[in-house]
């Protein structure tokens, strides 16, 4: 945790020193741009050593000091990540979020949109726990892709919706196995239905639709039971959820001959 927190902070840094050589100073400003650079070497000094409640102090300072600086904008996005290094999850995620508003034409704005996905995102433990923070993280990700589709952490941001995917539509499985068990059909079938609709591309999609057809065999529906096992045997052949559906619809000497017929279908 603590060197990719680290590498977050490498990729910044290597941006705001290619940046910072671009800008051009006016020469009337130029002693309050040295002042500025020096508290901002400063900072980083002590942000190097570890002693972060200093380096914020100064970081803070040069903000208020210098606010038209570049030293002050990268100092509020330094600011933000000591408060993400602290698990300041909250104090981190306003931060970014005022440099967004403020900044939008900051040119490692893209950092400090992914930054706060990233915030979102490493508050995700349980499906269950945090729906709240999924859809969050989902959202502030999807931003970044939309608005920077080439940042160098656009790669990084797909893969992490495809896992806030998966932990959504695992919340939903669990909300609707919960219904399902308690012969709440109705709210059972529409979360499963969101699964197979939504969220495609999860491991979920065998198992919700064999829970689909379990329904339909409670309720008596046989036809939908059967389609939807048909479903699930067209596409997922291989699928322990596969024989489970049509183990529900055949009887158990026709089961295992419609099973070998099917395979042999799907295998041409």
């Amino acid at each position: 945790m603590i060197l990719k927190r680290f590498s977050l902070l490498l990729c910044f840094l290597t941006i705001f020193n290619c940046s910072s050589n671009d800008n051009k100073v006016d020469k009337s400003l130029a002693n309050n741009q040295e002042t500025a650079d020096l508290m901002y070497i400063e900072a980083m000094n002590k942000f190097n050593e570890k002693q972060l409640d200093e380096a914020i102090i100064i970081f803070n300072e040069i903000e208020r000091l210098y606010p038209l600086s570049n030293e002050a904008i990268q100092s509020q996005i330094m600011s933000g990540f000591i408060d993400y290094s602290n698990l300041n999850y909250d104090d981190a995620i306003y931060k970014f979020s005022r440099i967004i508003n403020k900044y939008p034409a900051l040119k490692n704005i893209d950092y400090v949109y992914y930054m706060k996905a990233i915030c979102y995102y490493e508050q995700i433990s349980h499906e269950e726990l945090d729906g709240k923070n999924n859809y969050l993280a989902l959202e502030n990700f999807e931003q970044l892709i939309k608005r920077f589709p080439n940042s160098e952490y656009a790669k990084d941001a797909r893969q992490k919706i495809i896992l806030v995917n998966s932990n959504i539509a695992a919340k939903h499985m669990s909300i609707a196995y919960f219904y399902q068990k308690k012969g709440k059909y109705t709210a059972a079938l529409n979360r499963y239905k969101i699964v197979i609709r939504n969220f495609a591309n999860t491991k979920f999609i065998p198992e919700a639709l064999y829970r689909t057809t379990e329904i339909y065999i409670s309720l008596g529906l046989k036809e939908e039971a059967s389609n939807t096992a048909s479903v699930l045997g067209y596409n997922y052949p291989k699928s322990k959820w596969y024989e489970l559906s049509y183990n529900l619809i055949k009887p158990k000497k026709e089961s295992k001959s419609f099973l070998k017929k099917l395979n042999f279908l799907n295998n041409e």
